[in-house]
């Protein structure tokens, strides 16, 4: 089965991670801008990673036989310094206008402040403005109330909720998501969040329509075939090929269709690895 990878931070990740995701079916991947491990303190260095991500990125997955794109954005646990985040966001610009850039993402919130709130809003008009996709990211702590206000804002802003997924949901956010009538994301780790097992109930109880399942596979304990353990177990679990296909490949598609510039080569060709050591 063909798979696409909807939202997964390969910065963090090994060219060997590239070989196994690909020889899994892996053919396409979108790597929203996120937090680099400390909070940068200027905006430059903001502009260069999204570069990075836009770029160099691009060129590394696609030796691997992977069509990378990319999400720009500040990502909330960089939010609280607001002149800063002011100023990065002011200078995106010409980084949404990259032509591998289909999404502005993530945002949304990582400890529900103020500050990350009026981040937040302000991207998410920028994105309506653009009518571009979002990928909005709830808050791993507290994500109820974080996901209350988080649908409370999408409602007041308003933005197309075809272009709009919201990430990192659980048991207990999913009903609210869903209620905005945007796509709902799933994020499976080995350790935190979700399982396979806990993806295949939550699909159970509320379909697969305008449902989406990631890896994220950032700095932690995470897993780049998150993915191909979802369709592994789900199809154990007795779920349709249909429903499985819907969650891993038709639904990304869907959505990130949403940008003109998603456009994904499914049969790119791994380059000889040996060359790249000359």
């Amino acid at each position: 089965m063909t798979i696409i990878e909807p939202h997964i931070h390969m910065y963090s990740r090994t060219t060997d991670d590239y070989q196994k995701m690909y020889k899994a079916g892996i053919r396409a991947c979108v790597e929203p801008s996120f937090w680099m491990g400390a909070n940068r303190r200027y905006a430059g260095t903001f502009f260069d990673y999204f570069l990075l991500i836009l770029d160099f990125e691009t060129v590394r997955a696609r030796r691997f036989g992977i069509d990378h794109f990319a999400a720009v954005s500040l990502n909330p646990k960089e939010a609280e310094d607001q002149v800063l985040a002011d100023e990065v966001i002011d200078g995106m610009a010409k980084y949404l206008d990259h032509p591998r850039c289909v999404a502005l993402g993530e945002i949304g919130f990582n400890n529900i402040t103020p500050n990350e709130e009026h981040a937040f809003v302000r991207q998410l008009i920028i994105a309506k403005e653009r009518d571009i996709p979002i990928i909005v990211h709830l808050p791993h702590n507290d994500k109820l109330r974080g996901t209350e206000r988080t649908a409370a804002i999408i409602n007041e802003i308003n933005p197309n909720r075809n272009k709009v997924v919201i990430d990192h949901n659980t048991e207990e956010t999913m009903a609210i998501s869903r209620d905005t009538g945007c796509y709902c994301g799933m994020t499976v780790y080995p350790i935190s969040k979700l399982t396979p097992k806990r993806v295949s109930e939550i699909i159970r109880t509320f379909g697969s329509d305008r449902m989406i399942v990631d890896g994220s596979a950032d700095w932690g304990i995470s897993d780049p075939l998150s993915l191909v353990k979802v369709v592994d177990f789900m199809a154990k679990d007795g779920h349709s090929e249909k429903t499985i296909q819907q969650l891993v490949f038709d639904n990304s598609m869907a959505f990130y269709n949403g940008s003109p510039k998603w456009i994904p080569e499914l049969d790119l060709t791994p380059v000889d690895p040996t060359i790249f050591q000359r």
